[in-house]
């Protein structure tokens, strides 16, 4: 099926009277103006001067201004989050230097941070509340898994390189933290749904209250469906996608120094291969975390979670896998200069794979313990002007036995709204059961194998970066870095061939960010990114084809957001974006606009009309030619109801 808006289909339709409405739309008028009352439902747009002194937790496991973090960190807001009109967490990430973001098909997405993307991409850590979502079966994250209701998302912390210090091992090109609101910030009543020509339906309820004088929870589900994609041909590729989730949220305080929060999610989706049975895929977690402020400002923190997934790709493979993590952290503020941080960990996992024809993980059931350490210390010169933090991670896992990441950061802030930043850290990837377990077919003779003596990938990073305040209607950000890459996974030649450690190479790239407040009711955010991998074989490797994963990356990204808060409480918001073309997979270079129309008639509703990808009818944005699937213009209406 195309989409094309000229055509007389009711997505053609639906998409002509979307730019009608928006042309219809007056533009050259002011906002509402500030003394009018806000609800406290509501989600809050923040001036640039708090958006720059927001407080950030990524970077040091520790509450620090994002305006002094020695990292490249970008925040994408609950505000953000609304405005962009994103349905999920991909869709989020998108407007952020430094972070590649592409849709494979209706259900999978490529997502990683300077380079080395794919839908197995392997260096970037993904959490959610504390829960890491990694998997051991590749080192990366299933995206289609990944789901939670939006509007209880507070914040999204993303770090661009390296993050191992205190996070660990696969930390290697940058760290995604999301962060859901407590279930204090979450009272009321909250019904959204919609629908339209790609997201077919959506929608959720959340519930919170009181749960005595000193606790709050809150309840949710949620359901979608998303249409097929499409095949360079506009065939639809029977890829219909849908999932539901529901969980609870309950915070709350035993006494004044004492914090806890229990939380927990379940889902379950579907889907759809045009020629084999329906991808299965489901879980559940539930996490504990505990707090207490001790004397001096110094805190403790254990959490402890439990994560379950299974995953049914017929007729590849199906898997079930158990998490078990603790974690035990403590922040020491020491009277004058220093201020540490440190932590201890466990973390079990138990896989079970069924193997198919195609491919086999051997052995089909495995059991890995992980033992973590970290410690932090920043000191602090000439009037906290200069800030000097170092530290290291120091783990012990079943495949490479002990591995540290030490890393030094240097801040310097030469006046207070002003930062420049520098730092140098050694990471590793650690091997995963597909560098070391897998056999190409499942049974002998065997094409490929597993390398049984694959070591950790080991990358030198280091960075560059400044960071401005100019006045109350501009501020800027700027990073570039350099990283060395060793010991990176490899196809050595057979037969079989085998999977070795034979590539080598280096990265380097600008990431650059600018956020103008036209006019007290426009701000416009830009950004730019370039990237160059340069990957070749050791000179003992006989890989001749890895080295071309260098063009799984665009070398050029550029976007471009306009918000306008207009009168009768109505906004406008604007995303363009433009990203290179991928030469590995001869997948061409585009250019995506995507439009939201809003209007919130009273404090308790808000409607809005939301259109993406509308410059073309399909576009390409991931994979191999033969295999391609693209993603389709889409137009979608939502309502949304808080009591």
């Amino acid at each position: 099926m195309s989409y094309c808006g000229s055509d007389g289909s009711a997505s053609g339709r639906a998409f002509r009277l979307f730019m009608a409405l928006l042309i219809a739309t007056p533009l050259g008028v002011s906002a509402q103006t500030p003394d009018e009352p806000e609800s406290p439902a509501e989600l809050k747009s923040l001036s640039l001067e708090e958006l720059f002194d927001m407080e950030v937790t990524s970077v040091s496991k520790r509450p620090e201004k994002l305006s002094d973090s020695a990292a490249a960190i970008h925040v994408v807001t609950a505000d953000d989050i609304k405005r962009s009109g994103a349905l999920s967490i991909p869709e989020t990430l998108r407007d952020i230097p430094g972070v590649e973001v592409a849709r494979v098909d209706s259900r999978q997405y490529a997502i990683t941070a300077r380079g080395f993307n794919g839908t197995v991409a392997n260096k970037l850590l993904v959490l959610i509340d504390g829960r890491s979502v990694y998997t051991p079966l590749y080192s990366g994250v299933f995206w289609d898994a990944q789901d939670t209701f939006m509007d209880d998302i507070a914040r999204i912390e993303v770090i661009r390189g390296p993050g191992a210090t205190v996070w660990g091992a696969n930390a290697v090109n940058g760290v995604i933290n999301v962060i859901s609101k407590s279930a204090e910030e979450t009272q009321g009543l909250l019904a959204s749904g919609g629908a339209g020509t790609e997201e077919r339906g959506f929608g959720g309820v959340r519930y919170g209250g009181r749960a005595g004088s000193n606790a709050f929870f809150r309840v949710y589900g949620k359901y979608f469906k998303r249409d097929d994609s499409v095949r360079p041909s506009g065939v639809d590729s029977a890829d219909e996608f849908q999932m539901a989730q529901g969980g609870f949220r309950l915070d709350g305080r035993s006494s004044s120094a004492d914090r806890f929060t229990l939380q927990g999610d379940l889902y379950s989706g579907a889907g759809e291969q045009p020629s084999a049975d329906d991808v299965d895929l489901g879980g559940g977690n539930v996490l504990g975390r505990w707090t207490r402020t001790l004397a001096g400002g110094s805190g403790i923190q254990l959490q402890a979670y439990y994560d379950h997934t299974r995953r049914n790709s017929p007729p590849v493979f199906s898997e079930h896998l158990d998490t078990y993590d603790v974690d035990l952290q403590h922040h020491l503020p020491l009277h004058g200069r220093a201020d540490i941080v440190w932590g201890l960990g466990y973390r079990r996992t138990r896989d079970v794979v069924d193997n198919g024809p195609a491919l086999a993980f051997l052995p089909a059931r495995l059991t890995q313990d992980l033992f973590t350490g970290f410690i932090q210390n920043e000191l602090a010169f000439a009037k906290d002007r200069v800030r000097l933090s170092f530290g290291s991670k120091f783990e012990h896992n079943d495949y490479t036995g002990f591995e540290y990441q030490p890393s030094i950061h240097l801040a310097w802030m030469p006046t207070p709204n002003r930062t420049v930043w520098a730092g140098v850290s050694r990471v590793v990837r650690t091997p995963s059961r597909i560098d070391r377990d897998l056999f190409v077919p499942a049974t002998p003779p065997y094409l490929l194998t597993g390398g049984s003596g694959f070591e950790s990938e080991i990358v030198h990073a280091f960075e560059i970066g400044y960071r401005m305040e100019a006045g109350t209607k501009v501020t800027v950000s700027a990073s570039t870095f350099y990283n060395t890459y060793r010991k990176l996974r490899s196809l050595e030649t057979g037969p079989p061939a085998t999977i070795a450690n034979g590539l080598e190479g280096d990265g380097y790239g600008l990431e650059a960010e600018l956020v103008y407040q036209a006019l007290p009711w426009w701000r416009l955010d830009g950004g730019y990114t370039y990237l160059d991998l340069r990957l070749q074989a050791a000179p003992s490797s006989t890989d001749t084809t890895q080295a071309a994963q260098e063009g799984d990356s665009p070398h050029h990204q550029l976007f471009l957001n306009s918000r306008m808060d207009l009168p009768h409480a109505a906004a406008i918001d604007l995303r363009v974006r433009y990203v290179d073309d991928l030469p590995r997979a001869a997948v061409p270079s585009y250019t995506a606009i995507d439009l939201r129309v809003a209007w919130e008639p009273s404090k308790t509703w808000e409607l809005s009309l939301v259109g993406q990808n509308l410059l073309d009818a399909q576009h390409a944005e991931f994979g191999a030619p033969s295999s391609r699937r693209e993603i389709e213009r889409g137009v979608y209406v939502r309502a949304t109801c808080r009591f």
